[in-house]
């Protein structure tokens, strides 16, 4: 029974979301203010948290960025403002998506079952011969969700572990931005989609040290997607 944290001090919000949680047999953790909720994820191991941006005490975007600290389980993030800053700030801090209020509860929960799916993937033994892919100096290990660069740990969301690894997976091919969403997220791509994609590609970038203007890795194909190179 995957554990839930659930943070919105607008507890009509929070209690809905928690009724809809527990009907898809998820344990759900609820929480008023950040203070709470950050003494919850400090005692007790978490599967996935839903935060809210507007918090009484510490912001939703502080309380992700402590989080990511010491945590990588999926981070999704509520707003009530519908502004394309908010999005850039909670992904760029470690969010692994995003969803505006009012939203449709059934939709959160699809989003929710998405991301469990897709860390639990990574404890999942894989069935390819050698889980380790090696891109000079970059080494995934696609079996314990790990990942170092010249030897040097880097700290990956899942979302950008699996980013990372369907491009070292496709060297020297583009990537589309349409297929790492539809890959990734698992949605139908949409206008927006693109800015979602650019944010963790930026953030990744951020992470390897890496540069957007001579990138040594990720490099962009403007209009198409993105590639590394063998």
């Amino acid at each position: 029974m995957p554990d839930i944290l659930v943070v919105d001090d607008e507890r009509t919000i929070t209690d809905l979301v928690e009724v809809y949680l527990q009907n898809e047999n998820f344990r759900v953790f609820k929480y008023y203010n950040g203070k709470d909720a950050l003494e919850c994820v400090n005692t007790r191991p978490l599967d996935l948290a839903i935060l809210d941006i507007m918090l009484p005490d510490i912001d939703g975007l502080t309380l992700c960025r402590t989080i990511r600290q010491n945590h990588t389980f999926p981070i999704i993030m509520l707003t009530a403002r519908d502004g394309e800053l908010d999005l850039i700030n909670g992904l760029t801090l470690g969010a692994d998506d995003y969803i505006t209020k009012p939203f449709r509860p059934l939709e959160l929960v699809a989003r929710v079952k998405t991301q469990l799916r897709r860390a639990n993937s990574y404890n999942t033994p894989r069935t390819r011969p050698d889980p380790v892919i090696t891109v000079r100096g970059l080494t995934l290990n696609t079996a314990s969700h790990q990942c170092t660069l010249n030897e040097r740990p880097l700290s990956l969301t899942p979302t950008e572990f699996e980013i990372l690894r369907i491009l070292c997976e496709n060297l020297g091919k583009v990537v589309s931005s349409e297929e790492l969403f539809f890959r990734v997220w698992k949605e139908k791509y949409y206008e927006n989609s693109a800015n979602t994609v650019m944010v963790h590609i930026r953030h990744l970038r951020a992470k390897m040290k890496d540069s957007a203007d001579r990138p040594k890795y990720i490099k962009t194909v403007w209009g198409v997607g993105y590639k590394i190179d063998e």
